[in-house]
């Protein structure tokens, strides 16, 4: 889909985003759009002004509107203090056009990121929060109970009722716009995911994508010229079964894999541009894994670095990232689907078969799902095993058990969309997606464009 993202940029307009000079490096795009290019080069630029433009949508808070914010988060913050935190580049922020504008997300980094009195004092009360507290309980008192129980496999069993919605303004619409076409996540059936139903979808006329698509859809189609409303709804609400995962792993039952099985090729191959055996990637795996042999330890290797060393942050758009798990391994830090990219790349350097598995953490002391991500990997003759990084980062620091629970097995917490990255969609979409990696939050297009992600509003809810 991406595979073009090889081509490296002309010097001069690298040099200008560098600069945060975006008008200048846009004009330049512009200009030499005009010429006789090849045709992955031509494909490079076309992407990079749609790339600045969404980089911009992340980057929306000028500066005097983010000093309201640090001093509303942080009541008799010092000047001094915000200044130190700029230096040491802890406030998330780039240079647009002369101008600083600062990360949508910018003070939930900061907390992240920063081990000065105030924001640990910030952190401590907000880890005391209702919704906080109540969910992490939750989760805990869950998984300690399938360890203490003991028994082996898919287990557990959850019903879950839930569903999405996505309104779109119709002022978002243009003239020219003819038809809508709109994508929604749909549970998969398969692996710890069982007897998936549709409750209830808006429009009624759609295309549901076989049961186990690698990102599995739900497609609805309407004329733009019969929709009167101003608001314009789209809706699935669904049941499913999920199964929580554990098993203890004997290192000394492992075997040896057919490297020639399809399994095996697939798994541990190179998906540009973001899973790439690069010099760095490579040197970084082996560092990591050493002369183990073992693939059960080899990937448990990878997990003790990862959630060792890297912290969480959230990330600007995927789409905007020329490859997620080289940004992670170069920054040391993600939130956790580039956590599990990075893990599924350094798997298969080494020859463990991963992949990819996400959609929602469905908790249910929370008020609604969210989107999130996590990874799995092949044993034999154990099959597929899970990795969910972000969190055994985080229970490392908080309960030893639980980050040892997170590699290898997996809660009743989730709802599974999708098992790949950047899967086609049944049917498949025409224009570049709103999101090149993943779906969990739903794809819109015209006949003539893509929709952005700030063209419509979306929800996820519990029935």
């Amino acid at each position: 889909m991406l595979d073009f993202l090889y081509v490296r940029l002309p010097e001069d307009i690298e040099h200008l985003e560098k600069l945060g000079l975006f008008g200048a490096a846009e004009n330049r795009i512009k200009e030499l759009l005009n010429r006789d290019l090849p045709k992955d080069l031509r494909n490079r630029l076309e992407f990079e002004l749609e790339r600045l433009r969404r980089i911009k949508k992340d980057y929306m808070i000028a500066e005097d509107e983010a000093l309201r914010k640090i001093k509303e988060e942080f009541p008799g913050i010092k000047d001094n203090k915000i200044e130190e935190w700029m230096n040491k580049g802890l406030l998330d922020f780039i240079l647009i056009d002369g101008k600083r504008f600062f990360f949508n997300r910018f003070i939930s980094n900061l907390l992240f990121l920063c081990d000065d009195n105030e924001c640990l004092e910030k952190k401590i009360r907000d880890e005391k929060r209702e919704e906080y507290r109540n969910p992490r309980e939750a989760l805990k008192n869950h998984v300690l109970s399938i360890i203490n129980e003991g028994k082996e496999g898919f287990l557990s069993e959850r019903v879950v009722r839930a569903g999405i919605k996505i309104t779109i303004n119709s002022d978002t619409l243009d003239s020219g716009d003819d038809i809508l076409r709109v994508w929604l996540p749909f549970p998969r059936v398969g692996d710890q995911q069982t007897e998936v139903k549709l409750i209830r979808a808006s429009p009624s006329n759609y295309i549901l994508a076989p049961e186990n698509s690698p990102q599995r859809t739900i497609y609805f189609e309407r004329e733009i010229t019969s929709i009167k409303e101003r608001e314009i709804v789209f809706f699935v609400e669904f049941e499913y079964k999920i199964n929580a995962f554990y098993r203890k792993v004997n290192p000394n039952d492992v075997k040896p894999y057919d490297e020639e099985s399809e399994l095996y090729k697939k798994y541990t191959s190179e998906q540009l541009p973001h899973i790439v055996f690069s010099r760095f990637m490579r040197r970084l795996a082996y560092e990591i894994v050493g002369d183990e042999e073992n693939p059960y330890l080899k990937a448990k290797k990878i997990y003790d670095w990862l959630t060792k060393n890297l912290r969480y942050t959230y990330v600007r758009e995927y789409s905007t990232y020329e490859s997620i798990p080289e940004f992670v391994a170069r920054n040391l830090r993600g939130d956790c689907g580039f956590q599990a990219l990075l893990f599924i790349n350094l798997a298969r350097i080494v020859g463990v078969p991963a992949r990819w598995q996400s959609g929602w953490y469905a908790n249910p002391a929370m008020k609604s799902p969210s989107p999130h991500d996590w990874a799995q990997f092949y044993v034999e003759p154990y099959g597929w095993l899970y990795a969910d990084l972000s969190f055994g980062r985080r229970w490392r620091q908080l309960d030893k058990r639980l980050w040892e629970f997170y590699f290898g097995n997996i809660d009743n917490f989730r709802t599974v969309f999708n098992v790949d990255i950047m899967s086609d969609f049944h049917p498949p979409k025409k224009y570049l997606r709103s999101d090149t990696v993943d779906n969990q939050r739903g794809e819109v297009e015209t006949n003539n464009r893509n929709i952005y992600y700030d063209g419509f509003n979306y929800e996820l809810y519990y029935l």
